[in-house]
């Protein structure tokens, strides 16, 4: 697959490039980012380079993590990062974000999170959008909640982050969530 550009009203999501390697590796120094997301930590200069050179370039070419760097519309620095992981082939897939502290507070990842979610189930066939946390991070849930994610539950055991097994939150999205339709029927269970 090829590295497509979504655009909002105020932000430009485009892949990730190695010129963005100093900037990734500046905002991953936030103790936030290295604490709820699953980047190494401490985080070195080496692990952003395998990120933008590597993992993200990899990650288009076959089809299975597609990551964004999320910029101002209108030209400025990296802002953020959001990305969808395939998690099934019956087309769930799995988005996880960042958004470094100086950006944080405006609707940055909620709208960056709209436009991959809506992007996913249009152009992937995603059936399902999932989001997953460490259970304590309300930053991150809260801005599942305001792109649209249900919340459906707490899974023991569910997330590895720095070699240990935390309890997760999880969240669902669903095209008809978007208004968006689905080539699978959807049957949902009765109360």
């Amino acid at each position: 697959m090829e590295p497509i550009t979504l655009t909002t009203g105020r932000l430009l999501l485009r892949t990730f490039t190695p010129e963005d390697t100093e900037a990734v590796h500046q905002a991953c120094q936030d103790p936030d980012i290295q604490r709820w997301t699953t980047v190494p930590s401490p985080y070195g200069w080496q692990h952003a380079a395998e990120f933008t050179e590597r993992m993200v370039p990899d990650g288009w070419r076959n089809g299975t993590m597609c990551t964004f760097a999320v910029l101002p519309r209108e030209g400025g620095p990296l802002m953020a990062s959001v990305a969808v992981t395939m998690r099934t082939f019956s087309g769930t897939w799995e988005i996880g974000f960042w958004t470094g502290k100086e950006h944080r507070g405006r609707g940055v990842m909620a709208e960056s999170i709209t436009a991959v979610s809506h992007w996913a189930f249009a152009r992937l066939g995603a059936t399902r959008m999932e989001w997953r946390a460490e259970v304590g991070n309300t930053a991150s849930r809260a801005v599942a909640e305001k792109a649209g994610f249900r919340m459906e539950g707490e899974l023991r055991a569910a997330l590895l982050n720095k070699d240990t097994l935390r309890d997760a939150w999880i969240g669902g999205l669903l095209p008809s969530d978007l208004g968006l339709p689905c080539d699978v029927a959807y049957l949902p269970a009765r109360s």
